[in-house]
């Protein structure tokens, strides 16, 4: 032991503060230099991560309806806090550059891609189904009981929707007659 005592530590560290106030030394500069966080003014809303079924919490930031930071919820009693890999990339799933927004179609045989209306898209899509229905519909199997299927189209449901929206795609799948149902969680 060197023989400082606690109180002559505490009167060194005093004296020496002093000194350091003295000559000058001001911490005034350093405060204003620090970054202000980008959620310091952020409004938070809490959410579910959108990659799987497991409910993970996630805790969005806004700022004037603009999201700037996505982070686990330490209250969710799912995750505590923590994310996976996926979950911790949400934020890239509003926020990216390279992100499609727009319907893009590429005609059969053609090598380039073009632009066309949601309406268009939907429509489309709505008369490729039908054909395919109409085209393969089984409306008695062999014993001659009545099934209503076809199997030439096929479902496979998304994490990113809820438990709502995918019970809503199940209805609409089995009134048209779909028997391949099946989710991403499970493969």
């Amino acid at each position: 032991m060197s023989g400082l005592s606690r109180r002559r530590f505490l009167q060194l560290s005093g004296a020496t503060a002093a000194m350091a106030t003295s000559l000058g030394f001001s911490l005034d500069s350093l405060e204003a230099s620090t970054p202000q966080l980008r959620i310091a003014n952020a409004k938070e809303t809490t959410s579910i991560c959108c990659f799987c079924s497991g409910g993970c919490g996630i805790i969005c930031h806004t700022v004037n309806g603009e999201l700037v930071n996505v982070e686990g919820d330490p209250d969710n009693p799912v995750n505590r806090g923590s994310n996976c890999s996926k979950g911790a990339a949400t934020f890239q799933t509003a926020k990216n550059d390279e992100r499609v927004t727009k319907v893009l179609y590429r005609a059969p045989g053609s090598a380039e891609w073009e632009e066309k209306s949601w309406d268009w898209a939907f429509e489309r899509i709505g008369e490729l189904t039908a054909k395919a229905r109409d085209a393969s519909i089984v409306h008695r199997n062999d014993d001659g009981v009545i099934v209503n299927r076809t199997e030439a189209i096929a479902s496979l449901g998304s994490s990113i929707l809820n438990n709502e929206d995918l019970y809503l795609v199940s209805k609409l799948m089995r009134g048209l007659g779909v028997v391949n149902i099946e989710h991403q969680a499970r493969i």
